[in-house]
């Protein structure tokens, strides 16, 4: 419907330059007593402004009253009159006006555009020894296929036979390649390594975790952009004057020209065109800084905020665990263990498994192949390895299901850990912090200065005494710890009947927070369901872009308004020298094009970046 409508919009934007064109030329250029020169204006209003006119009825029918409801009034007038010209001057401002919106909505959508490009259409599917591409489309659940070597991954699924590795960063943000073998997931869009992998299709491919985020760009694209609404707002005063001029000065004169030339000026076309492209200039300058905006009404909504809430993991914390500590039992190398549990954990994409292979790769350990590779949600994470079974779970875990090994167990100290059975016996235990970011303290303390944020709020589902010492390092003196994703729902729908909000997050457990905050912000990209819930996303998880989004919003809302209000700001000028018969219906028209354009240049500075989007 959107298509069609812009499609409209642009069939009768050039109808009406077409028809203004012929008209001068039968006018000025060739003109004879037997050549109608208004013919071609007559189509433009008949043809081109009679939809307009029809929309804009629809419109007041539904008591939209709306500031474009000033261009429909001018084009009836201007038939009334007998002033084609400027009537089909106003068809040409009104259709034209939507189609360059439609052109920057479709100028900005680069970052759609690049993931439908990448988006694959064909799978290699295999039954017995045959193989045989199909379409996408055609692959269903439980079908077994070949990933070649450098190939895009059609579908989420299960590694049934091979080892290897894939780039998962343009859907994780995780700057490194995740090793595949038996049983480890595989995501669709991500880039196969040198080796071939034969996989399980475990969703449909109109299910899958790329073809999700591109619903979540197509939607962000489609959702019109709420600011609008300041426009509404403006032009609830802006309507009536432009109106009453206009009819003043058409009874006090007793010529209807003047009351047509100040509906022509008053087109308010800097309200209809320069507020949305405002919204997707800085929509797209967001996108080219790693931020995807979903809701467009997050750029106004942000600098309303008064309280912030931050998760802890991946927010003010890298959600970078280090390993600090690893305790074994009497008579387990250290090294061998480090050795299994990394070989095991390259496999798997929790947040501790990046933190183990570090560990390993700086002691500049020889992992090894591992087999029967599983994980499941509560038990952790198992598989063969040399001949030994390994198993890395946690202490709650191993104590529920082992609990003859639990006496083994060292004493529980603040921080995150792991446990280790080797052979269904515990072998050892991992312990990791998670270090604050350095730029973290300064962030909080600026939010105030800057941004107009009156409380800062750590919630948080980990331990008491790991959430205080964040909060301590930052400066954040309103800590909630061991709080459920229930909890933290019910704060920030406490909260927000107070005032604003805005709740940074990066876990699934922090998707109910993220919707029910004013403006919801996930870090990363590493939970679709994180990424649905918020308003915007953060793909590289840094305070910095945070800023920077409300930074960007800041200035659309500065740009949108200077556009907005200059523009009407000089129609009013305009309406007044109308009123005064100083500009006839067609010169105010040709006027009201002037302004739309430098309305519309001063809007299209919203896509620019500036020198400096950060300032802590």
């Amino acid at each position: 419907m959107h298509e069609k409508t812009t499609r409209l919009q642009l069939g009768i934007a050039l109808l009406a330059l077409t028809g203004i064109a012929l008209h001068l030329g039968l006018r000025f250029g060739f003109h004879a007593a037997s050549l109608p020169t208004n013919l071609p204006l007559f189509a433009v209003l008949a043809l081109g402004g009679t939809p307009l006119v029809w929309e804009l009825l629809q419109k007041l029918a539904r008591r939209e009253f709306g500031s474009d409801l000033l261009a429909g009034i001018s084009i009836v007038t201007s038939v009334l009159l007998g002033e084609y010209l400027a009537g089909a001057l106003v068809v040409l401002m009104l259709s034209g006006g939507e189609a360059l919106e439609a052109y920057a909505t479709k100028s900005a959508s680069s970052v759609l555009q690049a993931l439908a490009k990448r988006m694959p259409t064909l799978a290699q599917r295999k039954v017995g020894e045959q193989l045989t591409e199909v379409p996408l489309a055609e692959v269903g659940v439980g079908d077994t296929l070949v990933v070649f070597p450098h190939a895009l991954c059609p579908v989420d699924g299960t590694v049934l036979d091979g080892h290897g590795a894939m780039d998962e960063s343009y859907l994780t943000g995780e700057p490194y390649q995740v090793s595949k073998a038996p049983g480890t997931t595989v995501l669709s869009g991500a880039i196969n390594g040198e080796s071939a992998l034969t996989i399980r299709c475990d969703k449909p491919a109109q299910d899958s975790r790329y073809a999700r985020i591109m619903q979540v760009m197509r939607d962000s694209e489609q959702n019109r952009p709420q600011l609008r609404r300041i426009a509404d707002k403006l032009g609830a005063w802006y309507t009536p004057l432009a109106v009453g001029i206009a009819l003043v000065a058409g009874l006090v004169t007793h010529d209807p020209l003047r009351f047509l030339a100040v509906m022509v000026i008053a087109t308010p076309c800097p309200l209809l065109i320069a507020i949305p492209i405002a919204i997707i200039g800085s929509i797209s300058l967001a996108a080219r800084k790693g931020i995807i905006i979903k809701d467009p009404s997050v750029l106004e909504n942000l600098s309303t905020c008064k309280v912030a809430l931050f998760d802890k993991t991946g927010t003010l914390t890298y959600g970078k665990p280090r390993l600090t500590e690893l305790l074994t039992v009497p008579g387990f190398d250290k090294d061998e263990l480090l050795t299994l549990v990394a070989s095991l954990e390259r496999y798997s994409k929790h947040p501790l498994s990046s933190a183990i292979l570090e560990a390993a790769e700086e002691k500049t350990l020889t992992l090894r192949d591992a087999s029967e590779v599983r994980e499941l949600p509560g038990d952790g994470l198992r598989a063969e390895i040399s001949g030994r079974s390994v198993h890395v779970t946690s202490r709650k875990k191993l104590t529920t299901h082992y609990p003859d090994q639990a006496a083994a167990l060292p004493e529980a100290v603040a921080g995150m850990e792991c446990v280790v059975l080797v052979d269904n016996r515990y072998a050892g235990a991992l312990r990791f912090r998670d270090e604050p970011r350095p730029e973290g303290a300064h962030f909080i303390q600026h939010l105030a200065p800057r941004h107009g944020i009156k409380r800062v709020l750590l919630v948080s589902g980990d331990r008491a005494s790991e959430v205080s010492y964040l909060a301590e390092k930052v400066g954040i003196t309103e800590v909630f710890a061991s709080q459920s994703p229930e909890q933290k729902l019910e704060l920030v729908r406490a909260e927000t009947k107070k005032a604003p909000t805005v709740f940074m997050g990066d876990g699934i457990n922090d998707a109910p927070a993220l919707t029910a905050a004013t403006v919801g912000i996930a870090f990363g990209n590493n939970s679709e369901i994180t990424g649905e819930a918020a308003d915007a996303v953060i793909l590289d998880s840094s305070l910095e872009k945070v800023d920077v989004l409300m930074h960007i919003g800041q200035r659309m809302r500065r740009i949108a308004l200077q556009s907005a209000v200059g523009g009407m700001v000089l129609s009013i000028v305009g309406m007044l020298l109308g009123a005064a018969g100083l500009l006839s219906p067609v010169t105010g028209a040709v006027a009201q094009e002037i302004i739309d354009v430098l309305a519309v240049l001063n809007a299209l500075r919203a896509a620019l970046p500036p020198k400096v989007l950060s300032d802590y």
